[in-house]
């Protein structure tokens, strides 16, 4: 079975990963883990109080088969974990690693952007970090991109970036599909 790790902060942003959780666990009985810093609850932007499965120290990259990472304030706040061991783990076994909006840029933080094509937010939101060295590989879209397993979007992209990585990890059946179509008409 699928596993796809949900690396939620303190102030998410709740909707940037909703729809991939709700499609991967409902309609293609993917199993979706959250964790939290230290496993406790965490608010989102939205006020949604979440109680997540396991704290990060569980997120062992040999028993997922993906790392994924929503955006929200806490790097705003300049209270996001630092999730340069987690990212840099699960690329280098071959898994699949995504973040979107403020993720995004804290995956440019990790190193693990420096040799792939990705976009985010914008590209002065990755160079507020002094050891990113990927500018050259940064592409200004709107939608998710993915190359290498390495999954980044914008905030205003969250159903590309679902797509993208049910993609990645071969769940892109016409089932996936057609449920991302539905929610992608408003952008056709």
């Amino acid at each position: 079975m699928t596993r796809i790790a949900i690396a939620l902060t303190p102030d998410f942003a709740d909707w940037e990963c909703a729809l991939l959780m709700a499609v991967a666990r409902s309609y293609l009985g993917v199993e979706v883990i959250t964790a939290s810093p230290d496993g406790g609850p965490v608010i989102s932007m939205g006020g949604l109080k979440a109680t997540p499965d396991i704290g990060y120290s569980a997120l062992d990259a040999a028993a997922f088969d993906a790392l994924v990472i929503p955006g929200g304030l806490s790097w705003e706040k300049g209270a996001a974990p630092d999730f340069g061991p987690l990212a840099r783990s699960f690329k280098g076994k071959g898994k699949v690693v995504a973040g979107i909006c403020a993720a995004a840029s804290a995956l440019a933080a990790t190193g693990v952007l420096d040799d792939v094509a990705h976009t985010g937010n914008r590209l002065a939101s990755h160079q507020v970090y002094p050891h990113y060295q990927g500018a050259a590989h940064y592409r200004d879209q709107p939608q998710a991109m993915s190359d290498g397993r390495v999954i980044t979007a914008p905030g205003t992209a969250p159903v590309s970036f679902t797509a993208e990585i049910l993609k990645a990890l071969d769940l892109w059946t016409p089932e996936a599909q057609d449920e991302i179509t539905a929610f992608a008409r408003e952008h056709g």
